[in-house]
């Protein structure tokens, strides 16, 4: 297949085909696992808020992602406005649950992907695409005509439709999910999605038959799936579920990057008592623990995190 994946289906008219079923399936939305029925086509919106176009908040060079996306030019951002879920902590909220961001027609988002191609950027990379796959689409088509070359990130909640993910399938070149919670419970209370576990299970299974596990030539990520799991304070036995599926499912190779980063934002922070188990940073021994249950579960390939030159100089800047 040629590298960006991408580029075959073009050729063979499969791009252009697939962009026009999944813009006519917005006419009754089921495009992700609400299911709303939504007739996104005349601009209503439901469970996603979002309608006949992709909103965006923001699109630059991105050097705060692991590694192997970001190298040494940065990886091409493009962050959607809105999200398919409601996560109590999530760090972005302004973004997925207020709106902040503006409306983008499928040539301007175009022009988005092509500008940062000519930024350098290693790939383009959609965070939290779930919900606008048609839009994406829709857009590819004019970028490739455009003359775009580099590799596509689908960095998502892992809250996918397998609709959408075969219609990505020959398009993604790496996909970035992020496997949150193992219980249902848990997914009911914190992220407003009881069917949630079992939904980023079908997906993961999915996202490694397309691209397998991930290929990094020179430093760089070219192919397959980087998996992200946030670990949450006092929540270390769902950690150990969720990496002991990782190792049995898909494999021993599989790169998986155990984020330290939590801190209370989004409404835990406004409503800290209806979540006092989130008020507080991960702790030095639950990381550890959760590496520890990494090494336990098979998996060896983690993320090790090393500063880019331009965020080390931009925070001595600060400093």
């Amino acid at each position: 297949m040629s590298w960006p994946a991408y580029l075959e289906t073009f050729q063979s008219g499969e791009l252009g085909r697939r962009a026009e079923q999944a813009l006519a399936a917005l006419g009754s939305c089921r495009l992700c696992p609400r299911n709303c029925g939504a007739d996104r086509l005349r601009g209503r919106a439901m469970a996603c808020k979002v309608g006949r176009w992709a909103r965006v908040s923001s699109c630059f060079a991105h050097f705060g992602e692991e590694d192997p996306l970001r190298g040494y030019a940065g990886s091409g951002t493009i962050f959607f406005t809105f999200c398919n879920l409601r996560c109590v902590f999530c760090q972005n909220w302004e973004t997925s649950q207020q709106g902040v961001g503006s409306e983008v027609g499928a040539r301007e988002l175009a022009e988005m992907m092509l500008e940062l191609q000519e930024q350098a950027c290693h790939n383009i990379n959609f965070v939290t695409p779930e919900h606008v796959v048609p839009q994406i689409l829709e857009a590819l088509v004019l970028a490739v005509e455009g003359g775009l070359r580099i590799p596509l990130v689908y960095n998502t909640s892992a809250y996918d439709s397998l609709e959408s993910l075969r219609w990505m399938d020959g398009v993604v070149d790496i996909y970035m999910p992020d496997f949150k919670c193992w219980r249902p419970e848990t997914a009911a209370r914190l992220l407003k999605a009881e069917d949630y576990p079992e939904v980023a299970r079908e997906s993961l299974r999915e996202m490694h038959r397309q691209v397998g596990a991930l290929e990094v030539e020179d430093g760089i990520a070219r192919r397959g799936v980087l998996i992200r799991h946030l670990v949450v304070p006092g929540a270390l036995e769902e950690t150990r579920e969720i990496l002991r599926w990782l190792g049995r499912e898909l494999g021993a190779n599989s790169y998986v990057n155990l984020m330290d980063q939590y801190r209370p934002e989004g409404r835990v922070l406004r409503e800290p008592g209806r979540f006092p188990e989130l008020t507080r940073t991960l702790s030095e021994a639950e990381l550890r623990l959760a590496l520890v249950h990494a090494r336990e579960a098979g998996l060896s390939r983690l993320d090790e995190r090393r500063p880019h030159p331009l965020l080390h100089a931009r925070r001595r800047w600060l400093l």
